[in-house]
């Protein structure tokens, strides 16, 4: 009732997104498509800041891209202020949506860097052949199979996968470099290292340490709320449906995860 009455101020709200998880199209990781309305909503919920709880040990470094362009073209065109606040990872494509922030928080225990790109696979060169299988590929076009797992590897294959590789990095190097600009140490900070904490500030990764609560309501006072806005799992995937698939992105995402010793 309070908030129909024009001469009563309602106290602020903080809009809460929360970015847990491998990032990914589809299936249960984070994407664009799965958090477009679940950031609109939370922009247009007209807050006073909006803060990302981020846990991620990265993935997809397109989907990153454009989730953090998202949260960033709406925050410049609300001119509402972002805050991120780092938990147990954001590292690779997880530090990647944090840079979409005006400040990064971390605790002291949080990872945070791995400003780098993989490309991991297997060769199972003689595989068929010892269970007297044959592979047949056929293409058009002299590049179209490439590091193909069951042939030997071509050095022009892995030249090539190398340049892709450093294109992306790139990419992403700019990212860092035109959000946190002068914050960063004169050290490289692309190589792929992590940082825990309170170093991950003194390299310029993060501003400070805090979380979510006492930082918000030092700003904005004891009576600011907290509205979160999130993804809704599916129906039939509440029931159990979705257990197998479920299953293996749960696996991937420990493989993940286990990387940084989480």
């Amino acid at each position: 009732m309070k908030r129909w009455i024009p001469f009563l101020k309602t106290p602020p709200h903080v809009a809460v997104i929360r970015l847990q998880g491998t990032i990914a199209t589809g299936g249960r990781g984070l994407s664009d498509r799965g958090l477009a309305d679940v950031i609109d909503k939370a922009f247009r919920s007209k807050p006073a800041a909006v803060a990302l709880e981020i846990s991620s040990p990265g993935g997809s470094p397109v989907q990153s891209s454009l989730i953090a362009a998202r949260i960033r073209r709406l925050a410049d065109e609300k001119d509402i202020p972002v805050v991120a606040f780092v938990e147990d990872v954001a590292a690779s494509g997880g530090y990647w949506l944090a840079t979409a922030a005006d400040e990064i928080f971390v605790d002291r225990g949080s990872i945070v860097g791995s400003i780098g790109v993989i490309s991991a696979g297997f060769g199972l060169t003689g595989t068929l052949e010892k269970v007297g299988a044959e592979r047949r590929v056929y293409t058009a076009g002299k590049s179209k199979s490439m590091l193909d797992p069951f042939q030997a590897e071509k050095p022009a294959d892995v030249k090539r996968l190398k340049g892709l590789l450093d294109d992306m990095h790139d990419y992403f190097k700019d990212q860092v470099t035109s959000r946190r600009g002068s914050k960063l140490a004169d050290q490289d900070l692309f190589t792929g290292e992590i940082w825990v904490g309170a170093k991950s500030i003194d390299v310029g990764l993060a501003d400070k340490i805090g979380h979510l609560v006492p930082v918000m309501k030092d700003r904005f006072g004891d009576k600011v709320t907290f509205r979160r806005f999130g993804k809704k799992k599916p129906f039939f995937g509440r029931l159990g449906v979705q257990i197998v698939d479920d299953a293996v992105a749960g696996i991937e995402e420990r493989a993940a995860y286990a990387r940084f010793g989480l």
